[in-house]
């Protein structure tokens, strides 16, 4: 009870702002080759942990986690806000939802006084419509931006009430506490899009009814087009407007046949949840984990370990399967540099969100503390950036 109450009072009176940078202090995260991690914070309604590893040239994948006001008003809502990024041909769009979805959001959420299913899809859409100014005002210098994209997922908890949006194959995991038995179940509580799914391909049949090409199994992985696996994302303008599907865009990614309508959406999957007290924590992380860990497992691990550095031991066990997956040792991945590493696992990022049951329950008394920290590879020292790759 007594550290319920130094939580709770930290909530209430704790004005913090942590803002991401590279340092030897776990206030803004630590860097361990290219692992970034800051294994506890705390954030409106507990603790919270982060990792990101690196495997590509250039890290695609972005995340935050936002906590505090969750509107431009001193008046609130107040909450907690998760993103995690998931960036597919190059680093820009997965960067340009970091600086701008939440902002949008909290635009949203003061005009309607309030959080809402209609506010998070509203930030969404523009966060597409705003990348894709971007990338109409670079066409003609940097044609290539039409063919970058990626995954979204964001969960919001706000008064008592979860949110989670989902564009791709990123995935958000709940542990609830069965009473009965003691176990912690592993809910999983985000809509994929990715077309390895059976569902996510008739959907797409369906959508587009006269395109027999709509979705091809090329090299034994089912691809929207041939080209890409997921059929939501922000970006991609290169398969949702048919004006940038064409020269000086690289012939790899130009569609023999034009099209007329939108073949990828920018649609959230959006669900809300009311948070239960036997609800112990979410997972938030980019498919590069789920690639190697079952959503049980994943919570096991968390459930099984102290708070501390949660999500740095999801990370190492993802990594641990990557190399057993190869028949090598762990201690020989970690060597293996950026790019080269990426033919052995995907850039992951994970995100552990706490949820106290005493804190929630209190939600709609608590304005505190502020709480702004970016997940690893933003601020990497110069000589560890290569150039920005090809979109791929």
């Amino acid at each position: 009870m007594l550290s319920r109450l130094i939580n709770y009072l930290k909530a209430c009176w704790c004005q913090s702002s942590e803002r991401y940078v590279h340092s030897g202090s776990d206030t803004a995260g630590r860097q361990d080759g290219l692992l970034w991690y800051k294994d506890s914070g705390q954030h409106l309604l507990g603790e919270f942990s982060m990792a990101v590893v690196q495997a590509n040239n250039l890290l695609e994948d972005q995340s935050q986690v936002e906590s505090g006001s969750l509107s431009l008003l001193d008046s609130g809502p107040y909450g907690t806000f998760v993103g995690v990024y998931d960036g597919h041909g190059g680093p820009e769009t997965s960067r340009y939802i970091n600086n701008h979805l939440f902002q949008h959001l909290k635009r949203f959420t003061s005009e309607q006084e309030a959080m809402s299913v209609d506010v998070i899809r509203k930030a969404f859409q523009a966060t597409e419509e705003g990348f894709l100014s971007i990338v109409t005002k670079q066409w003609p210098m940097n044609p290539q931006m039409a063919a970058v994209g990626s995954c979204c997922l964001v969960g919001v908890i706000c008064g008592g009430t979860l949110y989670i949006a989902n564009l791709g194959d990123s995935r958000a995991v709940l542990g609830r506490l069965v009473k009965a038995t003691g176990e912690v179940l592993a809910i999983q509580l985000s809509t994929e899009h990715n077309v390895s799914i059976e569902s996510v391909r008739q959907e797409l049949h369906s959508l587009h009814p006269d395109d027999s090409q709509i979705v091809v199994l090329k090299h034994n992985v089912w691809r929207v087009r041939g080209l890409i696996q997921i059929s939501r994302s922000i970006g991609d303008v290169y398969l949702k407007k048919p004006e940038f599907n064409r020269e000086p865009l690289y012939a790899k990614f130009r569609l023999r046949e034009p099209f007329t309508r939108p073949i990828l959406s920018a649609e959230p999957s959006i669900s809300v949840h009311e948070v239960q007290p036997h609800d112990q924590f979410l997972i938030f992380a980019s498919d590069g984990l789920w690639e190697h860990l079952s959503n049980q497992e994943a919570v096991d691990i968390v459930q099984n370990h102290p708070h501390n550095g949660s999500a740095r031991r999801l990370v190492k066990a993802a990594l641990q399967e990557a190399a057993k997956k190869r028949e090598m040792r762990y201690s020989d991945l970690k060597k293996i540099d950026r790019g080269v590493r990426r033919h052995f696992h995907d850039d992951i990022t994970v995100i552990v969100v706490f949820l106290d049951s005493w804190l929630v329950s209190r939600a709609s008394s608590l304005k505190g503390p502020t709480l702004s920290i970016r997940g690893g590879g933003v601020n990497l020292p110069a000589k560890t950036l290569a150039p920005c790759p090809t979109a791929t």
